[in-house]
């Protein structure tokens, strides 16, 4: 299962990490082979509540990252737990990785209510429909109260946003760029803040 990396390297990058990201963000988008290049794993907790699941990043900008998701959901109890989260850009048609750490907070209720105002009518019944991560007898049941809601809310109507339902901002600490390489040496990246500005070091692969 080996395979070996290209030739190109990191070379120059900006010394705004957030500008350097979307830079590659934009090509991760435009790349044909990477089906949602938006989406980012994201890992919360510690010890034996360690865990990682797949969001997708709605937004980018100065203030962080942002995502959204259901507030009574597990990813939403533990960052209540712990502020402290990952996330990760696996862009592997790429050869490259963004790996930010950083501390999430929930955006304002504008700003939730702004997003769930933009979702496809699906998707808002759709979070009405799930209590997410609670157990489930059996799909029917699901199905069932997506129809509930569909009759509650029909098509063309406006949906409210559940109050559980909302977005967070993972404001960075540290992000790095992995960009694979031939022999296995890869370039690392790493900007670290540091009293309001970006320090930026590299790192053997």
């Amino acid at each position: 299962m080996r395979r070996s990396y290209g030739e190109a390297g990191l070379g120059e990058v900006d010394p705004d990490p957030i500008k350097q990201f979307l830079h590659w963000l934009a090509q991760a988008h435009e790349n044909p082979v990477i089906v949602e290049a938006n989406a980012m794993v994201l890992s919360t907790g510690g010890g034996e509540d360690l865990t990682s699941r797949t969001v997708l990043l709605k937004d980018v900008t100065a203030a962080g990252f942002s995502f959204f998701t259901n507030y009574e959901s597990r990813k939403a109890k533990a960052i209540a737990s712990s502020e402290q989260v990952a996330l990760l850009f696996p862009w592997y048609a790429m050869e490259r990785q963004v790996l930010i750490q950083g501390v999430a907070t929930k955006v304002s209720a504008a700003d939730s209510d702004a997003y769930f105002a933009s979702r496809p009518w699906g998707s808002k019944i759709g979070a009405w429909a799930s209590t997410q991560s609670e157990v489930l007898d059996e799909r029917t049941s699901l199905e069932a109260r997506y129809a509930e809601f569909a009759e509650k809310f029909p098509e063309g109507s406006d949906v409210p946003r559940p109050p559980y339902w909302g977005g967070y901002v993972v404001q960075p600490t540290t992000i790095e760029l992995w960009q694979g390489r031939y022999s296995r040496l890869h370039d690392r990246v790493r900007y670290i803040q540091s009293n309001g500005a970006w320090k930026t070091i590299r790192l053997f692969p």
